[in-house]
């Protein structure tokens, strides 16, 4: 017989049965000369400036961003937000903004550069760089970070430890959170998605919102009836200047509510998911990557 009163398994320390993460990319301004846009596939000749492709990048700065902060306003929710330097130095106000609307100030580089083919010192100095220039501007000290197109080098984990980060989020091998041994000692890795990404779906192929929309809800269905007996966490990333756009945040704020209708479903900034976990017994060890972190 059945016991009625048997409560339900916990698999996350504030009970949830789903945990949702929203990525908030603020990039506008730190892009290089030919970056990836609209116009890229038919590049002009170096040294001549793209009007319309730099127009593009700042309609993240002037509209998706300012969108997007409405969105989690009107549905109290607060996200991560990884902050390229060059863009929070190019519109401090933005940067501001994000800050002041109780979301995480995260870490991406003072600048969009590889940072694969950095020696160790190199990357040290790119990576503090960033998270002193956005800690001057915001008054927020990144602790999480991403790496340009999540390409981090054999390095990149001990420079992050060596300069106080509490997790990353350049890893797609889960769906929750992590725990990893850099020279012996803990280190939170943050699932992140190309599932549920703007710029891969939308911006790269070509997706409608629509077509997003139910990307986010299938997935969504799945890690919820998961969540019922494991940890389960989904990870949702949006860039300034194609998720900020209308027609996106329709769509996104279609799902929110949908998640919503959902018992047990909570929205969390990376931080704060990766303080909740880093102590608790039931977060997975995975060292898949020791051979680069062991000294």
């Amino acid at each position: 017989m059945k016991d009625s009163n048997k409560k339900t398994a916990l698999h996350w320390p504030n009970e949830a049965q789903l945990v949702i993460s929203f990525s908030m990319q603020f990039e506008t301004g730190g892009q290089p000369e030919g970056a990836e846009s609209p116009f890229s596939g038919n590049p002009l000749p170096t040294g001549n400036p793209d009007m319309p492709a730099e127009s593009w990048f700042r309609y993240g700065a002037k509209e998706g961003i300012y969108r997007m902060l409405d969105l989690w306003k009107k549905h109290d929710i607060h996200v991560t937000s990884h902050v390229v330097g060059e863009a929070a130095i190019k519109y401090p106000e933005v940067a501001k903004a994000i800050a002041s609307g109780g979301h995480e100030i995260a870490a991406h580089g003072i600048s969009w550069s590889d940072q694969w083919n950095m020696d160790y010192q190199e990357e040290l100095n790119f990576i503090k760089k960033g998270i002193d220039t956005v800690e001057a501007i915001t008054g927020q000290r990144g602790v999480g970070y991403n790496a340009n197109w999540l390409r981090r080098g054999p390095n990149t984990l001990k420079v992050l430890q060596d300069l106080d980060f509490l997790y990353h989020i350049d890893d797609l091998s889960r769906d929750e959170p992590f725990i990893t041994k850099v020279r012996g000692k803990n280190f939170v890795v943050m699932p992140y998605t190309l599932r549920n990404n703007d710029i891969v779906n939308i911006e790269g192929k070509q997706w409608s919102p629509d077509q997003f929309l139910a990307q986010l809800k299938a997935e969504f269905d799945q890690l919820y009836e998961e969540g019922a007996t494991k940890r389960r966490m989904m990870s949702v990333s949006l860039h300034d200047r194609i998720g900020g756009a209308p027609s996106i945040i329709n769509a996104v704020n279609k799902f929110i509510e949908y998640a919503k209708t959902h018992k047990g479903v909570v929205f969390m900034r990376k931080d704060h998911i990766a303080n909740m976990i880093k102590d608790e017994p039931n977060t997975p060890i995975d060292n898949s990557e020791a051979i680069y972190n062991e000294n």
